[in-house]
């Protein structure tokens, strides 16, 4: 009997079946995939990359064109649900891939649907535990590396391949994972997302029509090689659904249209802002000298731009979101796009400096004790600080139903209302209108 790690984690895929509880997560985490994805496949909100997109891959030539436009859409706000032990985004790749081999192989049985959409989330997990704490640290981006591989084996469970296609699907998806951190700020980002959902689609595809790839050892080299002597491969099979990594973790809808690495920082923004206005005061930027934002070494690795040059770039400043959020108090959308960032909250951000607390262990070890802490230096020589945890940050409540409304009210009322008929995915007919209205 076969007992390598790429043969047992493919028998694993189908020997798990979710419950109602299970498919009530992943409902959400679809409403929250269409809030994110609407308002740019709509045109509601401007995205400098899509046309291009749309122009070189398009969505009509294959399967693994439409993976590609969905995955760019749904990630192009970077406004799509977030899940801790995968340290990335796995909906944008899961749904994107899945929606387009369901478009295209006219698959819509609701439940299978949910849960390989479920299985997906649980892989994307497991394979951030699996990889270790260096990958990231590394300079990869999660979402594009370790995508391909979660979304294969969700289509690998909805499709019902056989053990050795999964194998070799698996290790099709391993050989393409690729995507560096560096791209972030710019339109690359949300495309890695795309090209994982292709090659998600591209690796089932050639695993269905026998393609000779490799069925053994892929997944064991590509632990070895990305783990950089962190990796920990028994996390792909211990403990299976127990509890479900949809449900425990669970994926974090974010809030607010920036970097998750930013959240618990705008966070206390809010709160200092609140002060500062119960005291009078209205006018931060003539009364604020100096603001400090410290966090554990490290932490600020994804949120790294300190002078962004557009709102694209702006979504991974901390600069630039402690700024609106003291101005403002909010993330608006609009702040996000590729128009030319705001000069006043450029000119508050400049007052901003990093300083990491090195007394703190570093964020790579331990992402989930990442916190930040603001800290307002005034002309009177008052002080004004509040710390925020990831912690308090991911176990705030997102009203994922208010964040598809808002998205919806985006469009025009005759595109609206084909998608309002189909969001609460009650039957198999919904599914397969949601996604011809997606996929077309």
């Amino acid at each position: 009997m076969d007992t390598s790690l790429t043969a047992r984690f493919a028998e694993i895929l189908f020997t798990h079946t979710p419950t109602e509880k299970e498919r009530i997560a992943a409902r959400r985490g679809i409403k929250d995939f269409l809030a994110s994805t609407l308002p740019v496949l709509v045109d509601s909100v401007a995205d400098e990359g899509k046309q291009a997109v749309l122009d070189i891959f398009p969505a009509e030539a294959s399967a693994e064109n439409t993976a590609l436009k969905l995955g760019y859409l749904s990630h192009a706000l970077d406004y799509d649900d977030y899940h801790a032990a995968f340290r990335g985004h796995p909906s944008t790749v899961i749904l994107s891939s899945l929606f387009a081999l369901s478009h295209t192989l006219c698959r819509y049985h609701l439940n299978d649907f949910l849960d390989a959409y479920i299985i997906g989330v649980e892989v994307a997990g497991r394979l951030g535990r699996a990889v270790g704490t260096r990958h990231y640290s590394m300079g990869l981006h999660s979402t594009a590396t370790l995508g391909p591989l979660a979304a294969t084996a969700a289509c690998c469970r909805w499709l019902k391949l056989s053990r050795q296609q999964t194998q070799v699907a698996l290790g099709l998806a391993a050989t393409q994972s690729s995507g560096l951190r560096a791209q972030f700020g710019s339109a690359a980002k949300p495309l890695h997302s795309g090209f994982a959902a292709r090659s998600a689609v591209n690796s089932v595809q050639l695993a269905m029509a026998n393609f000779p790839g490799q069925a053994e050892g892929v997944l064991e080299s590509f632990l070895s090689v990305f783990g950089y002597h962190a990796e920990q491969p028994e996390e792909l099979l211990t403990d299976w659904a127990t509890p479900w990594r949809i449900i425990e973790p669970g994926l974090e809808f974010k809030r607010y249209p920036t970097c998750g690495g930013t959240h618990s920082a705008a966070e206390a923004a809010f709160v200092l802002r609140k002060k500062c206005l119960e005291q009078g005061i209205e006018d931060l930027p003539a009364v604020i000298t100096r603001i400090e934002v410290s966090f554990p070494p490290g932490a600020d690795t994804a949120p790294n731009i300190r002078s962004p040059r557009d709102g694209v770039q702006a979504r991974f400043s901390l600069e630039y979101v402690i700024a609106d959020a003291l101005l403002n108090g909010h993330l608006a959308l609009e702040h996000y796009t590729a128009k030319p960032v705001d000069p006043a909250l450029s000119s508050l951000a400049a007052c901003i400096v990093r300083c990491p607390d090195f007394s703190a262990p570093a964020d790579e070890l331990d992402p989930d004790q990442r916190f930040h802490r603001v800290t307002l230096l005034l002309a009177d020589g008052q002080q004004l600080s509040h710390c925020v945890t990831r912690q308090e940050t991911a176990a705030t409540y997102t009203d994922v139903e208010d964040k598809l409304a808002v998205s919806l009210r985006l469009l025009p009322l005759s595109v609206a209302e084909p998608f309002l008929a189909t969001i609460s995915l009650d039957s198999s007919e919904q599914l397969q209108q949601l996604t011809s209205l997606l996929c077309l």
